[in-house]
């Protein structure tokens, strides 16, 4: 059977899959390609790993009732390109669905897989309205900007809270993983997660490596003493080698080579090349970060116990916007002269966003309290929005961008689904090929 040569082009096997999962096909006498009658009793649940498409299906084909696994792709012959006839996995298929049943298929045993080709018994409004969808042209980052008048502004609030709690779920498994390396500790966690967010878009690589190369161990025995603090963030950070001589540098420099022999830190320092100044603003510099950092850690002794318990957006501020210390507010580099101001609130909005919020939510998964998770989300509906070449395309579409809640819930639609593609696995796509 050949594929209608509007569809087979943009056709993915995401569209079968949803197709299957909702039963969104004509279902009248429904037979195998060898004639058996068919009853959908269970379509099964999408398998997230390796294997069959979906698993638990149960299926009466003829006179007897199956339970297994179906397994789902555009053409039959994509079985043999795929290798599952030489997959053990696959023997537990009891279905294979194609759009187009251009070959028999057999388990590894070499025994029969019954197929049913979909083909013929898709309605065409819904592959006109998957056409459209899917063949928008790639730089189009709303792909279902002609059709969106048919959404009520109901789903797309709800898919908007949808995403929204995927990107918050999704920053706070990698607290979580982070928790795990860490050894369970929490202040630790807090440490590192603050640390690399400090970096930014730019630099966030860098500070989390200069995070393991300073262990909390050592920042809480120094963290009283502003110079040694100092020598060790930026001696570890590889600012002091060839900072220009001066007699602060001189005297940070001989602190940290002090230090350095003192714990055994020869080697675990980065270099000052691995750090981006190019296009960036002094205030942006990552001297300057460090600075800001530094005057966190001097101003408050418990980062995790401060974040998790500061009880609102204002509090937050305050936590975050500690004074710098007298030489870093006017120096943006050891040894060079620069007025540099301390944290500005839209840094540390983005701080709440990317770290206190996801460390509250990985925190109430561990202790397994559901209302830590929704207060902690409720402080980005406090937040003043992001408004970039992302989101203001959903913009002109007359989706809400009002909160930080409304720009995060924007962001993971773009790139968890409008940008892949994955119109069948959103509210707003699967409405639109509903209708």
């Amino acid at each position: 059977m050949a594929l209608p040569g509007a569809t087979v082009s943009a056709m993915k096997e995401d569209f079968l899959h949803y197709v299957w999962q909702q039963q969104y096909f004509d279902k009248h006498d429904i037979r195998t390609e060898d004639g058996q009658p068919i009853t959908v009793l269970r379509p099964g649940h999408r398998n997230p790993d390796a294997g069959p498409d979906f698993l638990n299906a149960r299926l009466r084909l003829g006179d007897v009732e199956w339970n297994g696994a179906v397994e789902i792709h555009l053409r039959a012959t994509d079985w043999h390109r795929h290798q599952h006839q030489l997959d053990a996995k696959y023997d537990q298929v009891i279905l294979h669905v194609v759009y187009a049943a251009d070959a028999p298929v057999q388990r590894t045993n070499g025994s029969a897989i019954p197929t049913l080709a979909l083909g013929t018994r898709l309605a065409p409004g819904l592959l006109a309205a998957y056409d459209k969808l899917s063949t928008q042209p790639a730089e189009a980052l709303l792909p279902c900007t002609p059709l969106l008048g048919q959404v009520s502004e109901l789903t797309r609030t709800m898919m908007l809270g949808r995403t929204l709690l995927e990107r918050v779920e999704q920053k706070a498994e990698r607290i979580t993983a982070l928790h795990h390396s860490l050894a369970q500790d929490w202040e630790a966690t807090a440490w590192h997660a603050v640390a690399g967010a400090f970096g930014f878009r730019k630099n966030a690589e860098p500070l989390s490596r200069l995070a393991r190369a300073l262990p909390l161990s050592l920042i809480r025995r120094h963290r009283h003493d502003a110079h040694q603090l100092a020598a060790l963030l930026f001696g570890q950070a590889g600012f002091l080698e060839a900072a220009p001589a001066e007699e602060y540098v001189e005297q940070l420099r001989t602190e940290y080579q002090f230090l350095q022999h003192k714990y055994n830190l020869h080697g675990t320092a980065l270099a000052s090349h691995e750090w981006n100044f190019l296009r960036l603003r002094p205030a942006n510099f990552p001297t300057v970060r460090l600075a800001q950092l530094l005057a966190l850690l001097l101003a408050r002794p418990s980062l995790f116990d401060a974040l998790l318990t500061a009880r609102n957006v204002p509090a937050l501020e305050q936590f975050f916007m500690a004074p710098l210390p007298p030489y870093w507010q006017t120096h943006s580099r050891p040894g060079r002269p620069g007025k540099v101001a301390g944290l500005g609130r839209g840094s540390v909005h983005l701080l709440i966003t990317n770290v206190v919020v996801p460390l509250r939510v990985a925190y109430a998964h561990s202790v397994g309290n559901p209302e830590l998770v929704e207060t902690a989300v409720s402080l980005l509906d406090h937040l003043p929005p992001e408004h970039n070449h992302l989101t203001e395309p959903y913009e002109a579409a007359g989706f809400r961008n009002e909160t930080a809640a409304d720009s995060q819930g924007l962001l993971a639609l773009q790139h968890g689904y409008c940008a892949p593609r994955r119109c069948t696995t959103c509210s707003i796509g699967a409405r639109l090929l509903r209708q």
